[in-house]
């Protein structure tokens, strides 16, 4: 990282003000590789740099959590050859960089409908979840095989189960026992959502998660977002005014 990264991360990390977890809808893969005239599959796997860029910036900010959304609930509908495709590159990013993971104190999460990923695939995330499960710093979340409204059903099935059984009475069911039947319960709301790409939709992720996070949307494709780029957001977030859905009339109104 040059100097000015340097001074940049010492300035934002004086003001306190952090968000405490960061979530990311990396959009625009498939247009930086249009624009190259490459096959999709190369945009994806150039998307693996701004990755690594990401959870090492964040890592030395000191961010506790972040969530990308890697292959959504929807992803499945999309050609074969190119399913196939992003998950051997999901497989190939887990080997190599399982290492410097573990070097900056990473421990590995998912949440989504994981038994609908291939075998390999799903060993594979398994391993290195086990192998930086005792690591103590930054939480990095994958959102795999993963929708806001998917998940949203999950939990009510789960509800519905319980109350069934006679665990659980319908009345009993309140913000705090609902959260507890989502993929993650532990997972706190993201404080920031960044999405690339200059899309304003949040393309159904983390759809209960989200009810007060702060968004910021950059044109960057995310083949070409950068350290910059990140450090840009979290100096927008630091100057939000955070209301919580709170609504402040003035005495003149």
């Amino acid at each position: 990282m040059s100097k000015d990264i340097d001074a940049q991360i010492r300035e934002l990390k004086a003001t306190r003000n952090l968000p405490r977890h960061i979530a990311i809808i990396m959009d625009g893969n498939g247009r930086w590789a249009k624009k190259r005239r490459l096959p999709r599959l190369a945009g994806h796997r150039a998307g693996t740099e701004p990755v690594r860029v990401c959870v090492r910036t964040c890592a030395r900010l000191g961010i506790e959590y972040l969530t990308l959304y890697t292959f959504s609930a929807e992803n499945w509908n999309r050609p074969k050859a190119e399913v196939a495709g992003l998950m051997r590159v999901l497989e190939e990013v887990l080997r190599k960089e399982v290492a410097e993971l573990d070097k900056n104190d990473v421990r590995l999460n998912a949440i989504g409908r994981l038994d609908m990923l291939p075998a390999a695939a799903l060993r594979t995330l398994d391993s290195v979840r086990r192998k930086l499960s005792d690591n103590t710093g930054l939480v990095l979340t994958l959102a795999l095989s993963y929708g806001g409204r998917v998940e949203i059903l999950d939990a009510c099935r789960k509800l519905a189960e319980r109350v069934e059984a006679g665990e659980l009475a319908p009345g009993a069911v309140d913000e705090a026992v609902f959260r507890d039947a989502l993929y993650d319960p532990a997972l706190p709301d993201p404080d920031l959502l960044i999405r690339t790409s200059g899309e304003l939709r949040i393309s159904n992720f983390l759809l209960w998660q989200i009810a007060y996070t702060e968004i910021w949307v950059t044109e960057v494709l995310w083949p070409d977002f950068t350290a910059l780029d990140l450090l840009e957001a979290v100096r927008a977030f630091q100057k939000r005014n955070r209301r919580y859905g709170i609504h402040v009339t003035s005495p003149s109104a």
